[in-house]
């Protein structure tokens, strides 16, 4: 069964079960560190006749950070995202965009550190087999933008952008 937007009005949860907020930052050493947050909520409001009347909202637990190494889990989030400071990462729509049949700009504030800058990202709208609402998402963000860095020792070691990985499924 595929879903069109035009099909979907009203008020959405983020199902916390299946989405996966997730990122990739490259190490200068050739690797790549994978790695998600594992708590978070959201809420959407899908108007199908005009998505620009479309919004999203985000709020991510910055202590959920995983990449199945412990001390590199306690290193981000005490140097990196400074979470005992900055307990939340949010991101709140401004503006959503129609670009093509299944795909979306979504333009919103994103805040990690206290710091807020905007961003658009690209969404798609997912076919499943049963028909869910998911979208799917990939966005390159600039670390220091943010001031997500520790020192001038890991300035040099990891790349300064982070690919953020969304796979997004929402529920009536």
């Amino acid at each position: 069964m595929t879903t069109t937007l035009n099909q979907l009005t009203g008020d959405y949860v983020l199902d916390a079960a299946r989405t996966r907020i997730g990122f990739v930052a490259r190490h200068r050493m050739a690797t790549r560190v994978r790695g998600r947050f594992d708590v978070f909520e959201g809420a959407v409001h899908l108007d199908g006749d005009d998505p620009a009347r479309s919004s999203a909202q985000l709020t991510i637990r910055a202590d959920s950070i995983e990449t199945g190494d412990r001390r590199r889990d306690a290193q981000l989030r005490k140097d990196f995202l400074d979470a005992a400071t900055h307990p939340i990462i949010t991101f709140i729509s401004t503006k959503v965009s129609q670009v093509g049949s299944s795909a979306f700009e979504v333009t919103g504030d994103l805040t990690i550190r206290g710091i807020t800058h905007p961003v658009t990202v690209p969404f798609e709208l997912v076919s499943t087999p049963v028909g869910d609402i998911a979208f799917a998402a990939a966005l390159t963000i600039e670390r220091a933008r943010w001031q997500v860095n520790w020192n001038a020792f890991t300035t040099a070691l990891v790349s300064p952008t982070v690919v953020l990985d969304l796979q997004v499924f929402v529920a009536a």
